[in-house]
């Protein structure tokens, strides 16, 4: 019978590869086995994909989409067949590569070894969530299946090293070891013993054959038994009982063809002139997850009714962002946006359970520790150490998780590390807060490795995230409000330099993206700028009016807010000659600039001010400049 269901998922994902005449089936046809005996082991509801304690099943190579979306469709998840045969359509639920649109589907992995990293983020923020309700609520398992490829991603390395610091016993990882990538043999590229290596790594380490049902089945019982994460190594062939395509790897990336699957399905007892054929023994066996899922959830309310916190849990699921006690500023004093930022973190921790998250062994420099609020497990500092990649992937599956409110912080120029799961998290619309400290040349005597330059820019080019560098501790608090009541994720781009208080807005506000700071009747310049430029602007803006000449000035902290405004807000802000001023590489600026003011290179070593003062950043200069327009 195992047999029967392992082949009926084969077939279906060869049909839906066919149908498509585009996908993956190889792996599919390799994992069917695996996932067909770990059905028997998951604790999940079909009927209630979001149910908080189901088991949590992450595929980090989101190339067996077509297995993935059989093995949903069989177990009574929201997927027909009619969904199957729409594979790598236009509008369907059952895309490339998964996404959330497709029930049953935990978190969009995308690039390899982002998905290794997300299934420890929710081993992480179960061991969290049971640490805050208790184990009786909470105390599901976290299977991952990876392959070659996830582990040859440095990011696997980073997440799992985090793994065994945490000992999440509750992670078990599936490795489909089938020696095949996509240029031949894996080993032209990767021959190490990965045994040793995550034995060194601190975890338990079970090594099968991976269409031996019985040693799957005995695997996965003793990693639920273990005291610490697990990695199964299932010696698999690619594309199992594919006849002549059978462990090649030109069937990792390219229909099998009709005519061989055919000679497959015979080979296997199935009908072969039958297509997306599922038999009724198999169908029955597969569903029965419907009503074994429904039982799990049943007796986890009762045990929920019982418990003394059913208010904490409501609390974390719903959060009041309108009852949050922020910090009182005084406006009028001088202040590094880093240090604002930090009051404004710690008034969030203190009123919202589920506000967490670390830094990359930089919350001294970020300024985002959370003051006596503990570390991981137990409290709220989670120490990601110099590890952005698997820091952001890890938060993304906290943000997931449907618990907690995760921020990822590190150095700007740092951004670079996690930009794959900042896109991801973007791709998700994830409210996951991204903290960038040090965020101009004003990074001074570090030098031009420090300095941020193009990475603001990139930022802003991503769809479905909103990038707010603030000017002052009134934007900063302003942008943690929209950025906790938004879609998006969100990045705080902060200054490590104090900049000088400003005065209010004149018109409009940070919601809008930008706002009037300074205006004049009859402006012959209108200069736009962000975070530590706004000064900047606003003693030039003095100086030409000393000389009689009209200056307005714009504060933009966000200028992807700023971009859907409507045409006549724009229009009342940029008046005349507009110029940009940023002390980075923002070539963005001119979508609403008719001149720029930006720095053309990487920047130099030296004391903030005299870095400035070396591109042009200071008061004479750009005022010179100015003059010559």
């Amino acid at each position: 019978m195992l047999q029967k269901q392992a082949n009926t998922l084969r077939f279906l994902s060869a049909d839906m590869v066919q149908e498509a005449n585009s996908g993956h089936p190889g792996a599919a046809l390799g994992l069917a086995d695996i996932l067909t005996a770990l059905s028997y082991h998951l604790k999940h509801n079909p009927k209630n994909p979001s149910w908080l304690n189901r088991d949590r099943i992450v595929f980090s190579g989101g190339h067996i989409s077509a297995l993935i979306y059989s093995f949903l469709h069989l177990s009574g998840y929201d997927i027909s067949l009619n969904d199957l045969k729409n594979f790598r359509q236009l509008y369907s639920k059952t895309p490339g590569h998964p996404e959330l649109i497709t029930p049953g589907i935990e978190i969009a992995t995308g690039p390899l070894g982002q998905g290794l990293a997300n299934a420890v983020g929710f081993a992480m923020a179960a061991k969290k969530a049971a640490k805050l309700l208790g184990e009786d609520l909470i105390n599901h398992n976290v299977y991952c299946l990876c392959g070659d490829g996830d582990l040859q991603e440095g990011i696997s390395y980073e997440a799992c090293s985090l793994a065994s610091l945490h000992k999440l016993d509750n992670l078990i990882i599936i490795y489909d070891s089938n020696g095949i990538s996509i240029e031949g043999d894996v080993k032209i590229a990767f021959n190490e013993d990965v045994s040793l290596r995550f034995k060194a790594q601190g975890f338990e380490v079970f090594e099968i054959d991976g269409h031996d049902f019985k040693q799957i089945d005995e695997a996965l019982k003793k990693a639920k038994r273990s005291l610490k994460p697990s990695l199964i190594i299932a010696k698999t062939t690619i594309a199992k009982n594919a006849l002549e395509l059978e462990g090649s790897h030109h069937s990792h990336g390219a229909p099998l063809g009709s005519e061989l699957i055919q000679r497959a399905k015979k080979a296997s007892g199935f009908d072969s002139n039958k297509t997306f054929f599922v038999p009724d023994d198999v169908r029955l066996r597969f569903e029965s997850a419907i009503e074994l899922g429904d039982l799990e959830e049943a007796k986890w309310k009762a045990e929920l009714e019982k418990s003394d916190k059913k208010d904490l849990l409501e609390r974390l699921l719903n959060p009041n962002f309108d009852e949050i006690n922020y910090p009182d500023f005084d406006f009028s004093k001088d202040m590094a946006t880093r240090d604002s930022n930090f009051e404004i973190l710690n008034a969030i921790a203190k009123n919202l359970e589920g506000f967490l998250g670390g830094s990359a062994d930089l919350a001294p420099s970020n300024k985002t520790e959370l003051k006596g609020m503990g570390d991981f497990v137990e409290g709220k500092n989670i120490h990601y150490g110099i590890r952005e990649h698997a820091m952001a992937a890890i938060n993304n599956a906290f943000a997931r998780y449907g618990l907690f409110l995760p921020f990822s912080a590190t150095f700007f120029v740092f951004s670079e590390y996690l930009k794959p799961a900042a896109r991801m998290a973007a791709l998700m619309k994830l409210k996951h807060f991204f903290i960038f400290t040090h965020d101009s040349i004003g990074v001074g005597e570090d030098g031009p490795t420090h300095q941020p330059i193009e990475q603001l820019s990139t930022f802003r080019a991503m769809p479905n995230f909103l990038s707010f560098r603030v000017a002052n501790a009134y934007e900063n608090l302003k942008a943690w409000q929209i950025a906790l009541k938004s879609e998006f994720p969100c990045a705080f781009i902060l200054s490590r330099q104090k900049l000088k208080a400003l005065s209010k807005p004149i018109f409009g506000d940070v919601e809008n993206g930008a706002y009037l700071l300074k205006e004049d009747v009859n402006p012959k310049f209108t200069l736009l700028a962000s975070g530590s430029e706004l000064a900047l602007c606003m003693s030039v803006a003095e100086k030409l009016n000393e000389n009689n000449i009209g200056c307005n000035v714009v504060s933009m902290p966000c200028f992807e807010l700023f971009e859907k405004q409507d045409e006549a807000y724009k229009q009342r802000l940029l008046k005349s000659k507009v110029v940009g001023v940023e002390a980075l590489h923002s070539l963005e600026l001119y979508k609403f600039c008719d001149e720029l003011y930006i720095m053309q290179s990487f920047g130099e070593s030296g004391k903030d001010s005299d870095v400035f003062a070396h591109f042009g950043f200071n008061t004479e200069k750009l005022y010179e400049y100015l003059l010559r327009l």
